[in-house]
């Protein structure tokens, strides 16, 4: 009997230590299911001008959120986006940067799309001395504490496109874009490095952003037979302008168009066909032959589509969140002091390729690409920069104070 009872007493104190456990599990799980998302602020418009363009890029963030949060989190809490509409208006988006930092908590930003409404968030970002990821192409001179750039500087894009398109095009040349500060910028830097080559400037025009009506540009384009057409233009303007072309009969054979702001997305959007044969730069194509790449594309494919096609603004977006969400993990806080100075030592296996993290302007250093679109929507590739590219967001040919003046006083472009 002492050895059944002793036996009895080993069996409950199995059993006690067994439920005890179990009940720690049980509130370990809970505790970890209770502890509060970190929010991120997403700033893009979807709607307006701009809403073909920037409505893809929250796909891109939201799959790499998704990622992050079936790998654990950010330390184990998930991350929540909050998608704040933009509406194609700079100084809305500003007002909605405010709300997502001060009323929502968001730890970080990622957004904006035009540098019109980059610089409207700027000024909140700094203000709060906040965050901002800001994935787009952009004409540079510029830097910031409070902005990582994933996008372009232009001696990343906009420079080596215009003399690629010198050396293998012909020297008359022509250049249209949107009456803003990214065009404008642009193109003084196209004409400068251009005309210091031997290249000739045969006309130059502006329209509004959003502007449909480009007969005025295509006539004029059509009476001077520019060798090749540098397009600065953003948002829908891009689909009126294509088709304006193809209307007066100029196509690709003898007037190639190189476009800053015309992505795979925005081929599908407007027609394949439009811009069969023309060209665009940038530091990711959807049709990069890489392994990250391959395996990126079919993520995003079985994620929201198989018909669904990626481009380098929504790349770029993708680049941002993974950076951050490394940086966080490495360093266990989401401190926004400690994060800054951590994501300015980042590297990345990125769908593009390695990219790396400037310590000193905190843009990337990427490879730069340019594509032919092709009939099925794609781009192939003509040239690719033989390694990553340092972003020189003030070109070195001027000092800053000098850049900085020429840029103020150029058309349209706000103190």
């Amino acid at each position: 009997m002492q050895k059944l009872s002793g036996g009895k007493s080993s069996l409950l104190i199995v059993i006690s230590v067994a439920v005890a456990l179990l009940a720690s599990a049980l509130l370990y799980v809970q505790s970890e299911r209770a502890k509060p998302a970190i929010k991120i602020g997403v700033l893009h418009s979807l709607t307006g001008t701009m809403a073909a363009s920037e409505t893809p890029l929250v796909d891109a963030l939201r799959l790499a959120v998704e990622e992050a949060n079936l790998s654990g989190g950010v330390n184990g809490q998930p991350i929540e986006m909050i998608v704040a509409d933009c509406r194609s208006d700079a100084a809305y988006c500003a007002q909605q940067a405010e709300r997502l930092i001060a009323r929502e908590g968001a730890q970080a930003l990622f957004g904006c799309w035009t540098s019109a409404c980059r610089k409207a968030v700027k000024t909140v970002v700094e203000k709060h001395h906040h965050l901002l990821f800001y994935p787009l192409q952009y004409e540079g001179l510029e830097q910031s504490p409070d902005i990582l750039y994933t996008g372009a500087a232009p001696n990343q894009q906009i420079i080596p496109m215009a003399l690629w398109a010198l050396i293998n095009k012909g020297q008359r040349f022509y250049l249209i874009g949107s009456d803003y500060i990214f065009p404008r910028t642009a193109n003084l830097m196209a004409r400068e490095v251009l005309s210091a080559q031997g290249g000739r400037l045969l006309g130059e025009r502006y329209v509004p952003l959003g502007a449909g009506d480009m007969k005025a540009a295509v006539k004029e384009i059509a009476a001077l037979h520019p060798d090749f057409v540098l397009n600065t233009l953003n948002g829908d303007s891009n689909l009126h302008f294509f088709r304006a072309l193809r209307d007066a009969g100029i196509g690709a054979e003898n007037t190639p168009v190189f476009s800053t702001s015309v992505t795979e997305v925005g081929l599908a959007a407007m027609g394949v066909d439009l811009a069969t044969g023309h060209y665009a730069a940038w530091n990711y194509f959807q049709s990069l032959d890489n392994d990250e790449n391959k395996a990126f594309v079919a993520r995003f494919k079985q994620r929201f589509g198989k018909d669904r096609v990626l481009d380098d603004p929504m790349a770029a977006s993708y680049v941002g969140v993974k950076l951050w969400v490394d940086t966080a993990r490495s360093q266990g806080s989401t401190d926004l002091t400690l994060l800054k100075t951590a994501l300015a030592q980042q590297t990345l296996l990125a769908p593009q390729g390695i990219v790396a993290v400037d310590y000193n302007t905190l843009h990337l250093w990427q490879k730069a690409y340019i594509g032919k679109a092709r009939a099925d929507g794609q781009f192939e590739i003509v040239w690719q920069s033989s390694q990553p590219i340092h972003p020189a967001p003030f070109p070195f040919y001027r000092d800053r104070a000098e850049w900085l003046a020429l840029q103020q006083a150029l058309p349209g472009v706000q103190p």
